[in-house]
């Protein structure tokens, strides 16, 4: 018989015994199991979130800043200021010489959550009428466009899902007036979709003291961008930041993403360390109750290596067990769910999907596989290293 088989039959062997050691087999596969959930759910947070940014913007598409600003909310640009941006080279137009870009204002507006337990941020946008040709993924899916002039707004389909009063016919209340709902857009699922649109020149009538947040314009080609960024920065009268779209909402994602990191190594690894534990002690019990087995097989002519895989395997079986099991409890909960975070300095919220993709889940098997050879492989060499003679005589 080689190694091999002589392994898989101890294996077997000790599987067929996990019934007599069920408490404690459980132990190991809960342990895993809670780690794994949590960091299963965290992970496809983190994801969701990303992939919401990623999908908003465009590589031609850039957003001009004022200098130092970190986000549109901590931005202000005068309208002069806007003028000589929307006029620069670089800028695309159209067949009838119209650049194609938004000097765009920004409100904040608190708005109660449909859980009816807490208010968060959400941002009003003033846009122009080139934004179709601007933002050609904008569709109305319910009700009709704002009529400009009019204290009118549309309200992204993430928004509606997530706060009261967002329904076509409702009214939204900002510090200067109300706004009534008629239409919900979509935007193919980017960060726009967390927001409330309206006509520019209304949102800029209702706060005399507003300025525009950003401009966001078109650019001839994705390589014209630093084009567009040097003529502007070559006007002695701007402060300006040029950014590419997709650059800019991609760093939006940092702070939270730093958040979910730490969340992820510090929680998990004091969680991971915890399940490691009791397996380890699940283990060490397993081996010393099965001491005189060992020592026989020993006695039979069987390897210390194979005695050591033996109780391995066990141990990463369990804890992948664990692991299926937590992936499992973190879909069942968390998948499929719709969630909003705080982002930017303004702390305006972000809305996404939560999605345990197969490839999350691997990771949370893995790690609970690490979890499983770590809490296994002490044990395991001491089970090797267990005198033959000193165990038999304990039987």
């Amino acid at each position: 018989m080689n190694a091999l088989l002589r392994t898989l039959a101890v294996t077997l062997m000790n599987l067929r015994s996990l019934p007599q050691r069920f408490g404690a087999s459980l132990v190991v596969i809960a342990g895993s199991a809670g780690v794994v959930a949590v960091m299963v759910a965290v992970l496809a947070m983190s994801a969701g979130m990303s992939a919401t940014l990623r999908a908003t913007g465009r590589d031609d598409r850039a957003i001009v800043l004022r200098n130092g600003s970190t986000s549109e909310s901590g931005s202000a640009l005068s309208r002069d200021a806007a003028r000589i941006i929307l006029d620069a080279p670089g800028v695309r137009r159209d067949a009838a010489g119209k650049v194609i870009a938004s000097a765009e204002p920004m409100l904040l507006l608190k708005l109660l959550k449909r859980d009816g337990q807490s208010e968060a941020t959400v941002p009003l946008r003033g846009i122009g009428e080139q934004t179709p040709k601007l933002r050609p993924e904008l569709k109305i899916i319910a009700g009709r466009m704002f009529t400009p002039s009019l204290h009118e707004v549309i309200v992204g389909k993430a928004t509606r899902s997530q706060f009261k009063n967002t329904d076509i016919g409702d009214t939204v209340a900002s510090r200067t007036g109300t706004w009534t709902v008629v239409g919900i857009f979509e935007t193919s699922g980017d960060a726009h979709e967390s927001e409330l649109l309206a006509d520019v020149n209304s949102v800029l009538g209702s706060d005399p003291s507003l300025n525009y947040a950003s401009v966001t314009a078109l650019v001839d080609s994705p390589a014209s961008l630093q084009a567009l960024a040097d003529a502007l920065a070559a006007n002695p009268t701007l402060h300006v930041d040029v950014v590419r779209e997709r650059v800019y909402y991609a760093r939006q994602s940092q702070t939270v993403g730093a958040l979910l990191s730490a969340l992820i190594y510090v929680v998990g690894s004091i969680m991971g360390l915890g399940a490691a534990f009791a397996a380890l002690n699940t283990m060490y019990s397993a081996v010393s109750a099965r001491s005189a087995e060992i020592a026989t097989l020993r006695a039979l002519g069987f390897h210390r290596s194979v005695v050591v895989t033996s109780i391995l395997v066990e141990s990463l079986l369990l804890a992948s067990a664990g692991g299926l099991l937590g992936s499992f409890i973190a879909w069942l909960f968390f998948s499929g769910h719709t969630i909003s975070t705080t982002q930017g300095t303004a702390n305006s919220q972000l809305i996404f999907n939560i999605a345990v993709t197969p490839a999350i889940a691997g990771v949370g098997v893995a790690i609970s596989a690490a979890i499983g050879f770590i809490g296994g492989l002490l044990p395991a060499l001491h089970a090797a290293r267990l005198p033959i003679a000193r165990a038999l005589r304990a039987v």
